[in-house]
């Protein structure tokens, strides 16, 4: 059998939804854990998340979008996922690394809420809140504030709320032919 032949008959499905619920529930914990709400919690406990659905999953979400031809989730997701995986990886770094980290993927996020903005107000939501988190967050971590990281911690959880949700009702919206949750 030749490619072309496989390739005509194989289908896709759209990887959007994995690649926000991956995103969301991500967000979600890395932002609970950062508020400290639970005891004995931190970001350092939010790292196999992280690493197993920020890194891998988003990352293998974004490659089959950039396969069916979305190059903007594929880029997000791609993008994203290599986020995940290398900071969960990076739990040793200096406060000026982790600081400058955090910056530079602001400015791919930032990148990513202009290409979104015209997507709805999911999406615009979801980018403008983890660029707003992570600048936060950098913030925080060059100036050593607990504080500004809690607060960059619950733009972070705001981030992946919206990113859940809007996953979820297009994913009950699939499912069942009609929108069941609202989504303006």
């Amino acid at each position: 059998m030749s490619n072309e032949a496989t390739g005509a008959n194989a289908r896709s499905a759209d990887a959007g939804n994995l690649g926000y619920l991956a995103l969301g529930l991500t967000l979600l914990a890395y932002g609970i854990l950062g508020t400290g709400i639970f005891s004995g919690t931190g970001l350092k406990d939010a790292a196999s998340v992280a690493h197993l659905v920020g890194g891998l999953t988003l990352f293998v979400a974004g490659l089959w979008q950039l396969r069916s031809g979305d190059g903007f989730t594929g880029t997000a997701f791609t993008s994203l996922g290599a986020f995940w995986a290398t900071w969960s990886a990076a739990g040793g770094a200096s406060k000026n690394a982790a600081g400058l980290f955090l910056l530079l993927w602001a400015l791919l996020v930032l990148s990513l809420t202009l290409a979104a903005w015209n997507s709805g107000l999911f999406g615009r939501l979801i980018f403008a809140l983890f660029t707003l988190s992570l600048v936060v967050s950098a913030i925080g971590v060059l100036n050593s504030s607990s504080g500004l990281g809690k607060v960059g911690a619950w733009l972070a959880a705001a981030a992946g709320l919206v990113a859940w949700y809007s996953a979820t009702a297009a994913l009950a919206e699939s499912g069942w032919g009609r929108a069941l949750l609202p989504t303006r």
